[in-house]
C-alpha cells in the first residue's frame, strides 16, 4: 500500500491517491518515470548500466546534432531561459515567426503557431475550432491530447473504428450534410505504427462540410518529400485544414506546432487557451527545432537511415514470428496481450541492454498490450544486430 507520511492529510482525495490500484501496479512493475545518468547517441545509462534506446521518438536522430547543440547554446546565450511570458502578452520573438514561418513553408501551409508543447498544440487544433452543435468525428485510436481538446468542446462525438473506412462511412451516412463536422485522425498512429487512410477519409467527407485535422506528431520528418509528413505522402496538403504536430520527435527539440491557412491561425491565436495563457517557447527549444528544421532539409541521409533501418528491424522481429501489429513506420510494436506476459518481455530485454517501454490500457485495449519501440537513424548495424540477439532472447518461452 502507498502511505502518507501526513496524519492529518486525510480526506477523500488524499484516500484515492493512496489506494490507487492503477499507481500501485506502475510501482510494482516499475518500468515507467526511471532517471537516466548519461545519454549519448542511442545509447543511455541507467544506474551505470548501458543500454540501447529503442523507444526514443528522435527518428532522424537530431537531438543531439552538433548544429541543433550549437544552436541552442547560441540562443541561451543571447536570449537566456525564457520569455517568461504568453505569445499573446510579452512573449513573442522574432525567432518564434521564423520558426513559424519556416514550417509553414516546408509543410505547405500558410501560415503556423508554434506553442509549448505538442499535447499543448494538439488539444487546440481541436478545442479553438468545435463548438456545442458541431460533430466531431474521431478515430477511436488517437492521441489522449486529441481526447483532451475534444472533452473542452460541447461539441457532440462519433467514434469510428481505427484506420475503417467503413466505419466512418456509417457515421457519416447517419448524419445531414448541413452540421458543421470535424474529422479527427493521427497521420502515424503513435502505438500502432499505422499510416492513417487519408485519401480514402478525403474522398469519404466530400460535401459533408467537415473540417480535417490530422496530428501527424509522428508522420512529421518520417514521411514525405523530405520529411514533409503524411500530409504531403498523399499529396494532399490543401485539402487538409489543419497539420499539428511535435518538434519533441523528428525534430529532437520540445513544442509543438499548429498549420493551416493564414485565416484559421488567426483565429487559433484568438480563441485558443492554450496559446493565450500558457508561456512562449523558450529561445533555447525554439532554436534547436529550427537548427533541426535545416537539417531535416539539407541532410536527406538521416531520413534514408532511418528507414533502412527499419525495414531491418521489421525484418528480424517478423521472422521471431512476433506480433507488430502491422506497422508500417519506425513506430512499431510488440503486441504481447497480458500484463505479465509484456512485463517478462521488457524485463528480458532489460537484461540483454536494450530499453523499451511497456503500454497497457488505456493507451491501448486490454488485449493489445504491449512493447513499444521506436527506430531511429541514431541506431548503428551493431544496435541492430545486438536488438536482435535481444529480440530473440526474450521470445524464448513467450
Amino acid at each position: 500500500m502507498i502511505t502518507s507520511t501526513s496524519s492529518s492529510a486525510r480526506n477523500g482525495i488524499v484516500e484515492r491517491c493512496i489506494n490507487d490500484d492503477q499507481t500501485r501496479l506502475r510501482l510494482k512493475y516499475n518500468p515507467y518515470y526511471l532517471p537516466f545518468d548519461k545519454q549519448i547517441g542511442s545509447h543511455v545509462w541507467l544506474d551505470g548500466k548501458e543500454l540501447i534506446m529503442l523507444s526514443s521518438n528522435d527518428y532522424l536522430g537530431l537531438s543531439d546534432h552538433p548544429k541543433v547543440i550549437e544552436a541552442g547554446k547560441k540562443a541561451l546565450e543571447d536570449w537566456g531561459g525564457g520569455t517568461t511570458g504568453s505569445r499573446f502578452a510579452n512573449g513573442s520573438r522574432y525567432f518564434h515567426k521564423k520558426l513559424e514561418a519556416d514550417l509553414a513553408n516546408f509543410l505547405g501551409k500558410e501560415a503556423c503557431h508554434v506553442s509549448v508543447a505538442g499535447y499543448i498544440s494538439c488539444m487546440s487544433s481541436i478545442e479553438s475550432f468545435a463548438r456545442k452543435g458541431d460533430l466531431i468525428i474521431v478515430d477511436r485510436n488517437v492521441h489522449s491530447s486529441l481526447w483532451a481538446g475534444i472533452a473542452n468542446t460541447g461539441a457532440r462525438l462519433e467514434r469510428f473504428g481505427h484506420n475503417n473506412t467503413e466505419s466512418l462511412k456509417k457515421v457519416l451516412e447517419k448524419e445531414s450534410p448541413e452540421i458543421a463536422k470535424m474529422l479527427v485522425v493521427e497521420g502515424i498512429f503513435s502505438m500502432e505504427g499505422h499510416i492513417a487512410n487519408l485519401l480514402d477519409y478525403l474522398t469519404i467527407i466530400q460535401n459533408q462540410n467537415c473540417f480535417f485535422v490530422v496530428d501527424d506528431a509522428h508522420g512529421f520528418g518520417v514521411l514525405g518529400e523530405q520529411g514533409r509528413g503524411t500530409v504531403d505522402h498523399f499529396g494532399a496538403t490543401d485539402q487538409v485544414d489543419i497539420i499539428a504536430g511535435s518538434m519533441s520527435k523528428s525534430m529532437g527539440s520540445t513544442g509543438g506546432f499548429v498549420a493551416g491557412s493564414n485565416e484559421i491561425i488567426e483565429y487559433l491565436r484568438t480563441h485558443s487557451k492554450q496559446t493565450v495563457f500558457s508561456a512562449a517557447l523558450s529561445p533555447c527549444q525554439t532554436a534547436c527545432a529550427q537548427a533541426a528544421l535545416d537539417v531535416i532539409q539539407t541532410e536527406p541521409e538521416h531520413l534514408q537511415r532511418l528507414w533502412d533501418n527499419t525495414r531491418y528491424y521489421h525484418k528480424l522481429l517478423l521472422d521471431l514470428d512476433l506480433d507488430i501489429w502491422g506497422s508500417e513506420t519506425p513506430a512499431t510494436p510488440i503486441v504481447l496481450g497480458k500484463i505479465e506476459r509484456a512485463y517478462y518481455f521488457w524485463k528480458k530485454l532489460m537484461k540483454k541492454g536494450i530499453f523499451t517501454n511497456i503500454i497497457p490500457p488505456p493507451a491501448v485495449l486490454p488485449n493489445k498490450i504491449l512493447i513499444r519501440t521506436a527506430i531511429s537513424a541514431r541506431h548503428t548495424k551493431e544496435d541492430l544486430e545486438k536488438i536482435g540477439e535481444a529480440m530473440a532472447f526474450a521470445a524464448k518461452g513467450l
